[in-house]
């Protein structure tokens, strides 16, 4: 005899028992990824340590050249994009599909505002010539090799960045798909998955925010 449709949910694909094996198995699979995403950038951190420890007075003068101001400006709005997903995951688990919307696209907004504040500071680093590798050409820092510390700085920070457009990329998705009535208190497993990355996303910047603007 056939399954209703209440016993098999549309969202529901057929290689799961049940909708709660569906969202455990998804959820695990996202948990292996960040692991890889934790080595990746695990592994930068690690070249991070041992380059400054081998030019410990140039990556203390190098660092004075970044502003600060802005640095904390992104800090400021991905922890407060980190905030508008969460609220975003409960809203959707409550059933209110406005808010939900509400906070996705204010996500996506302050996604943006991030990426519009490192666009100027890049620029701005492009313009004076501190660049990475034999790009460098900037004369104001003391020191051995100033080239590195931007080889790492825009290394790890331009990495970070394409992991936040992709991060916006999945975001604007659910919006659009949320407002088609796509997700409910039942079925959010999406939400809540793309929430765990961008909360990776936001732990990342965490880190690199204190070893590139504050540690000297």
């Amino acid at each position: 005899m056939s399954q209703s449709h209440s016993d098999h949910p549309e969202f529901l694909q057929h290689h799961f028992s049940d909708a709660e094996q569906q969202r455990e198995s998804a959820k695990l699979g996202m948990w292996l990824f960040l692991l890889t995403e934790i080595l990746l950038f695990g592994g930068l951190f690690v070249f991070y340590a041992i380059y400054r420890s081998w030019y410990p007075e140039m990556f203390i003068n190098a660092h004075t050249v970044l502003d600060v101001t802005m640095g904390t400006t992104n800090t400021i709005v991905l922890i407060t994009s980190s905030i508008t997903m969460a609220l975003a995951i409960r809203s959707i688990q409550l059933g209110r599909l406005k808010q939900t919307v509400w906070y996705l696209v204010s996500t996506f907004g302050l996604a943006g505002t991030f990426m519009v504040v490192k666009y100027f500071e890049y620029a701005h680093k492009f313009h004076l010539g501190q660049l990475p590798g034999h790009f460098y050409t900037f004369t104001g820092i003391e020191g051995t090799n100033p080239h590195v510390f931007f080889s790492a700085y825009f290394l790890m920070t331009g990495l970070h960045g394409i992991h936040v457009f992709v991060g916006m990329c999945l975001i604007l998705w659910l919006i659009v798909k949320t407002k088609q009535g796509k997700f409910s208190p039942q079925y959010y497993t999406h939400i809540e998955m793309t929430g765990l990355y961008w909360h990776l996303v936001d732990l990342i910047w965490i880190f690199l925010f204190p070893l590139f603007y504050l540690v000297g």
